[in-house]
């Protein structure tokens, strides 16, 4: 039996289970189990792997997605760049076990975004986490100008507090990458000022539980375009299981 999971803190908001799970049933694949991993620290990590033998591959959500990088032993290129990882292959080797890191946001982002990506010059990205970091990378490979914002402010980044209407109208696309809005506060957004929106703009967000969240709602109701972050969970869990089963990966 193989084993795969999800690594984080909480996890009472992810599909991530149900998704593999159904996957597993639907294609006929017995050989396979998906389970949810919620550690509250990443120092319990080791004993995880060492003690789960047959664990060969894990999600990895928030909190950990920049500090699971001092656990892997290699990485796939884009890592180095993104300064984060959501994915895990576990490999045994004569009683050797060795890490690889990777990130399956890309490929998320890429589903959502491409089709738009003509349309679109500049992009807000709200929150500057882990999957924020791989969103400015995948929108820099775009050739789209990404601005970064936060609620203090940083080197990278400007704060909530510098959002000028002519930032907000000058940007296409905006994308949630926070977890405001998320099962269980469902009524949390982004504090930005909605009715800066129109249709001109196009909302993203990374949150998927709930799929219409309270940021989408609003986005919705200014007349802007919106994309759930349901399609980019599919595409980063179909990446995760090409990863995990490619053995040139």
């Amino acid at each position: 039996m193989r084993k795969f999971g999800l690594l984080g803190y909480p996890l009472g908001h992810s599909f991530s289970r149900k998704y593999f799970s159904e996957k597993f049933k639907r294609e006929k694949i017995r050989d396979c189990v998906y389970e949810n991993y919620p550690l509250e620290t990443l120092d319990l990590l080791p004993d995880l792997i060492s003690q789960n033998h047959e664990l060969c591959g894990l999600n990895v959500t928030i909190p950990y997605k920049t500090g699971i990088i001092k656990y892997i032993d290699d990485a796939e290129p884009a890592v180095n760049d993104i300064g984060a990882v959501n994915v895990l292959k576990i490999r045994r080797m004569s009683g050797v076990i060795r890490i690889s890191g990777f990130n399956s946001d890309i490929t998320g982002i890429n589903v959502s975004v491409r089709p738009y990506a003509g349309s679109i010059k500049n992009t807000l990205i709200l929150g500057t986490g882990g999957s924020s970091k791989a969103v400015a990378y995948t929108l820099k490979k775009l050739g789209i100008n990404a601005t970064l914002v936060s609620r203090t402010k940083k080197e990278e980044s400007i704060t909530y507090g510098d959002l000028t209407p002519e930032i907000v109208a000058n940007a296409e696309l905006i994308i949630n990458t926070t977890p405001l809005g998320m099962f269980p506060e469902i009524n949390t957004l982004p504090d930005i000022d909605y009715n800066l929106l129109n249709e001109k703009h196009i909302l993203l967000d990374l949150v998927y539980n709930p799929e219409i969240t309270t940021f989408l709602k609003k986005g919705k109701e200014r007349g802007c375009r919106i994309i759930t972050g349901l399609n980019m969970l599919y595409a980063q869990a179909e990446r995760s299981w090409e990863i995990w089963n490619d053995e040139s990966l």
